[in-house]
């Protein structure tokens, strides 16, 4: 399998992954997370603009940069990730599934699907054209810091801004799930990281032998 096909099969296992737990844990049980969505959300309430027009905008801005930033490779599998968040999404959703369950489980299960989803398309190259655009940029000019702790810190400035919109304790879960759905992300890239420094020093000594 060439490096090229699997980047395309994690594109679309990670969008599968996230997607599910947007579908059938996070939205069912209303647990918001600092996201375009809910910054469109947040801002529709302060301008006369639909919120679909204002997560286009930011959709269209988000590309922009991923061209421009990252790179054409980066930009071509963001939008086949793009693709297939709209389709998994909208096809979740038509199923009617709806997990209901503990607020607590719902943060946890939900973020280690999304945190696995975000690793799967970050590390294929490819962004999910959300605030993850932003993270790699940060993290390609400053490499010390980290995709997941900058997605964070996003997702918690998002969601204090939405504090009147939400409700303190949708606000609360959604910190819980940011954390938690950013710590399983950096855990996995730091897992990555050394497999391939692995792989290097491996390579070495089979070349000095």
């Amino acid at each position: 399998m060439t490096k090229q096909l699997k980047d395309i099969l994690k594109i679309i296992i990670g969008n599968m992954l996230l997607t599910a737990a947007y579908a059938f844990v996070t939205v069912p049980n209303k647990i918001v997370n600092g996201g375009v969505t809910s910054c469109s959300l947040i801002i529709s309430n302060f301008v006369p603009v639909d919120i679909s027009i204002i997560a286009n905008i930011f959709t269209i801005v988000l590309l922009a940069l991923c061209f421009f930033k990252l790179g054409k490779e980066n930009f071509l599998k963001s939008i086949i990730s793009s693709i297939c968040y709209m389709g998994f999404l909208s096809f979740f959703r038509s199923l009617g599934i709806e997990l209901i369950m503990n607020p607590l489980i719902c943060v946890v299960l939900a973020s280690i699907l999304v945190g696995v989803g975000y690793y799967l398309c970050i590390s294929a190259n490819a962004s999910t054209v959300g605030f993850d655009v932003i993270a790699l940029i940060v993290n390609k000019k400053y490499p010390t810091i980290q995709v997941g702790t900058t997605i964070r810190v996003l997702s918690i400035a998002v969601l204090t801004m939405g504090l009147f919109t939400y409700g303190y304790m949708a606000v609360i879960f959604g910190i819980l799930f940011s954390i938690l759905e950013t710590q399983v992300m950096n855990v996995l890239i730091k897992l990555e990281i050394k497999s391939r420094q692995g792989e290097k020093i491996n390579e070495l000594k089979t070349r000095s032998i």
